[in-house]
């Protein structure tokens, strides 16, 4: 891709999200919306019916009182369980881990509201007007000529004053030997997938047939050059790796040992506002401020992390225990919402809730999905039936109060320009699924209300879901209940909730599936980029449900082709995929969600806004030494 066609394609980024922004938001001016009514409480923005509506909360915390110099922040780790402690980018996969590692480490590079990568952060970026012929002339001919059409190769320069907590630089080799890692047969972690093969040379270094990656070049101490076989418009919006792993400690190291090393679990270091001091494993991280930090000196002295059980977070803050938490459950916001030491700030979630059907099985040696056309929920029509039976409306009010609402798509409304609100979904219809059921073969054989399988022989699905907080109960058994209504039986797996880490091991997360699980309900974080490949794609390990199709690899490949470089074209494709995955049905997503979260009324320059708090961190402040306490 030339460097015009990059140019132009930032532009049209941007302009088609700031119109599909101000669309969802009426047209209205969101900066004047964020500094209304300061002291308006949170209980003003509850509905006659109940029911709150997410599009009242601000962003941004309000500034109270005088900042003093130093003091700390204690954040609440909302967890039923410990954290696992992988605490570095490159290897991590749990949600937790990922809250701690983020306030001491960042990536290279920040990303606007509009989740388009800017040139502010720890890096800059510029795609070259001509793919590097010093990587071209590594390939074979036709090859190289491929690559010089399609691919793009980007120049990064990270400044000067980025440097390890250990004071040494952040160097174009860090980067480097982060993408040698993950594309490591060793590699243990669950990176590695379409972003990392998209890279000239990536396959051959894996494979062992390369000693180094020959798409990416350093040019000096500071300058990386990374060569893309194909220009895809996911360049710009969230595909490149940006996350170094450092060199000077990991180098001598083996790949296979690197996730369960001293260096990731007990000593981890990044070039962040934070310093890890100390770490109470599973428990708490205890942080110092970095006074070499890039962007400039922090203004807390510490930070300490802390896991919070879901139950008791709300006494937490009434307590002053916590400042603010990772997590507030919205189910218990009405109790809480005139807290009067905390402010409330709200969002769209860039996560849904789904419910996920077993489909096959994760192969290790190809690292891809494995279909199983003879799995207990391979027909379509069984699992189509299954979405029609549940009322997601009414569990988002009845639950949540209107801060979850009903899923239609697997593109959430957090990304307006590409979710497609015109498509329904799968509505709630229980004598429809009675109907696809019956249609299906699956029929109640011996009259006890509950159907056989298509064989006349007894069908028990067994339902893995975790728990967490007030509603997880109750919600699993909404499920099983409504199941049960259209005649299937369905069981807890196990008899019981799952905790979190015990969960996604048992789905898969190494590849392993528990060939007991055959439904689950899970939630997904999405990332800034709208490509669905690494939930969804053939070769994505977080694909749970190992679903894969010819057709899926088409739609797939689309969104992130030549031709979807033209936004109108690439949301066509999306609409397309969000279709087909509504009729092909390996997931169904059953909630929206609203991010609540309530900082002490003590804190500072706290924000929640997208893509802006991984740059403020140094300019969080408090104005006195302890939390303030609610009346």
């Amino acid at each position: 891709m030339k460097k015009a066609k990059f140019s132009k394609l930032l532009l049209a980024l941007m302009l088609v999200l700031v119109l599909a922004l101000a669309a969802c938001s009426g047209g209205k001016d969101d900066s004047a919306k964020k500094s209304d009514d300061a002291d308006k409480t949170s209980e003003d923005t509850k509905k006659e019916d109940g029911l709150y509506s997410i599009d009242d909360f601000k962003q941004v915390k309000t500034n109270e009182g005088d900042a003093m110099e130093g003091g700390n922040l204690t954040f609440g780790l909302v967890s039923d369980t410990a954290f696992e402690g992988t605490l570095n980018w490159n290897f991590y996969s749990g949600n937790p881990d990922g809250e701690i590692i983020s306030w001491f480490d960042e990536s290279l590079l920040t990303w606007d509201e509009n989740y388009v990568y800017t040139n502010d952060g720890a890096a800059t970026y510029e795609p070259l007007d001509e793919v590097s012929a010093d990587v071209l002339a590594t390939l074979p001919a036709d090859e190289a000529a491929e690559v010089a059409d399609k691919g793009v190769t980007i120049k990064f320069q990270i400044r000067d004053n980025v440097n390890w907590h250990d004071g040494k630089p952040v160097t174009a080799e860090d980067w480097l030997f982060a993408h040698e890692v993950i594309s490591d047969p060793d590699y243990d972690g669950p990176r590695y997938g379409s972003d990392f093969t998209n890279i000239v040379g990536v396959e051959a270094y894996r494979a062992g047939e390369a000693d180094t990656i020959t798409g990416i070049e350093v040019l000096d101490e500071k300058t990386l050059q990374i060569t893309y076989k194909e220009s895809t418009p996911s360049l710009v919006t969230g595909s490149i790796w940006a996350y170094p792993l450092a060199k000077h400690i990991f180098g001598d190291m083996a790949v296979a040992d690197m996730s369960a090393s001293a260096e990731v679990r007990q000593k981890p270091i990044g070039f962040g506002a934070f310093i890890v001091e100390s770490i109470t494993p599973g428990e708490a991280v205890v942080m110092k401020k970095n006074p070499d930090y890039w962007r400039g000196e922090p203004k807390l002295d510490q930070v300490t992390v802390k896991v919070i059980n879901p139950n008791v977070v709300a006494q937490a803050l009434q307590k002053g225990e916590v400042d603010t938490v990772s997590e507030f459950d919205v189910d218990q916001f009405p109790n809480n919402a005139n807290l009067s030491n905390v402010e409330w700030l709200g969002k769209i979630d860039r996560a849904y809730t789904y419910i996920g059907f077993k489909l096959g099985t994760w192969d290790k040696e190809t690292a891809t999905v494995k279909p199983d056309p003879n799995a207990k929920m391979a027909d379509v029509n069984l699992r189509k039936a299954m979405w029609h039976a549940v009322d997601n409306n009414t569990v988002g009010n009845k639950f949540y109060h209107g801060l979850r609402w009903n899923a239609t798509t697997l593109i959430p409304p957090s990304h307006p320009e590409f979710h497609d609100e015109t498509n329904p979904g799968v509505a709630y219809d229980p004598e429809k699924a009675k109907q696809l059921l019956d249609e299906a073969g699956y029929v109640d054989v011996d009259g006890d209300g509950i159907r056989e399988d298509k064989n006349g022989d007894p069908l028990v699905i067994n339902f893995a879901t975790m728990s967490g907080g007030d509603t997880a109960e109750p919600l699993a058994q909404y499920y099983i209940q409504a199941w049960e209504a259209v005649g299937l039986k369905v069981e807890l797996l196990d008899g019981r909730l799952q905790e979190f880490n015990s969960f996604y091991e048992r789905v898969g997360k190494e590849g392993d599936d528990d060939p007991n699980v055959d439904i689950f309900q899970g939630a997904w974080g999405v990332g800034i980029d709208v490509d669905p490949r690494g939930l969804y794609g053939r070769d994505a390990i977080y694909n749970f449900s190992r679903y894969a199709s010819d057709k899926n690899d088409e739609i797939l490949a689309k969104g992130v082709s030549q031709e979807a470089f033209d936004v109108e074209y690439r949301k066509e494709v999306y609409n397309e995929w969000q279709q087909f995955m509504v009729d092909e049905v390996p997931v169904f997503p059953t909630l929206y969600r609203a991010i609540l979260v309530p900082v002490n009324n003590r804190v500072h320059n706290y924000t929640i806004e997208e893509g802006v708090l991984p740059t403020k961190r140094h300019e969080i402040s408090v104005t006195q030494e302890e939390p303030i306490k609610a009346e």
